[in-house]
């Protein structure tokens, strides 16, 4: 099942803004028209209760009510609006129900999420609430899981979720990301596994193959909560690696079988991708697509 809604490309942003915000509703455009569209359902928000397993009341609070200051803004990188806090509840929402869903049927997928530079205590680089950390939170407060994985593909570090779940011996970080990208100072997850610039697809497929080795080997989750943040494709404007479309899709191909393989509910994000061109940036997030179809 894929959650989806029109709310996550309908914030307004300045001309010339990096994030591609049209993005979202351009792969579900892709879905409908790839015949899947019976898959796309609309999540439900997160309650602010759910939020705050993971991030400090205060600025839950500020951030719904429009009483952020100009520099928690600024840092965050979207001007804020009602329409934005709508639409980062849903897109919270949606992770927490794609990971349910992943345990009742092994797969659920986000068209959105993978906010990993958020903190606690406030957002940073396009991410306002760290959805993957809440869910694995609300996963183990509901008793869903006892230990879950979040496996961060993504080209840059998810330095707020390993910040976030430093001290957390149920929440396993897993972050595969270029070492000479943002952000500059590297947090410290569970599992790091830094990629030179310029890296390719068969370093960057044995070093995917490692890391999942070690995910089962040493902690046999519940769930796996993956980032697939499309930005280590090479002609990503905010990436450093060196890896093909079809690297990309391989890499997508490993994890899903992966899981499907070894019965392990996966749930996934969209996480990251940058180019101006969007319809480029849009055949990259399909990989995904075509690796997730394949499978389920």
């Amino acid at each position: 099942m894929i959650f989806y809604h029109p709310l996550y490309s309908a914030i307004q942003l300045p001309e010339r803004h990096r994030f591609p915000i049209k993005k979202y509703q351009k792969l579900e455009n892709a879905i409908r028209a790839m015949g899947f569209s019976e898959r796309v359902f609309k999540p439900k928000p997160a309650s602010l209760a759910q939020i705050k397993l993971c991030h400090d009341a205060d600025y839950v609070d500020a951030f719904v009510n429009g009483a952020l200051s100009e520099k928690a803004i600024k840092k965050m990188g979207f001007p804020w609006s009602t329409t934005l806090v709508e639409r980062t509840l849903l897109s919270v929402g949606a992770s927490i129900e794609a990971a349910e869903y992943a345990l009742e049927q092994g797969l659920g997928l986000n068209l959105g999420g993978g906010y990993h530079h958020a903190k606690f205590d406030h957002g940073a680089g396009f991410c306002i609430f760290n959805d993957h950390t809440i869910t694995a939170q609300n996963l183990i407060q509901q008793g869903l899981a006892e230990r879950v994985v979040i496996l961060d593909c993504d080209v840059h570090q998810g330095d707020g979720t390993a910040d976030i779940l430093h001290d957390n011996d149920n929440i396993i970080t897993c972050s595969l990301h270029c070492a000479q990208n943002f952000p500059r100072a590297k947090a410290r997850s569970d599992l790091d596994f830094e990629l030179e610039k310029g890296c390719t697809d068969a370093q960057y497929l044995q070093t995917l193959e490692q890391a999942l080795d070690l995910i089962k080997r040493l902690y046999q989750p519940d769930i796996i909560i993956y980032n697939a943040g499309a930005d280590i494709y090479h002609k990503d404007e905010l990436g450093l690696l060196d890896i093909s479309l079809a690297g990309v899709l391989e890499r997508d191909r490993k994890v899903i079988s992966f899981c499907k393989n070894s019965d392990i509910p996966l749930s996934i994000g969209l996480g990251g991708g940058y180019q101006r061109n969007e319809e480029q940036l849009i055949e990259v997030h399909k990989q995904l697509l075509f690796a997730v179809f394949e499978n389920y």
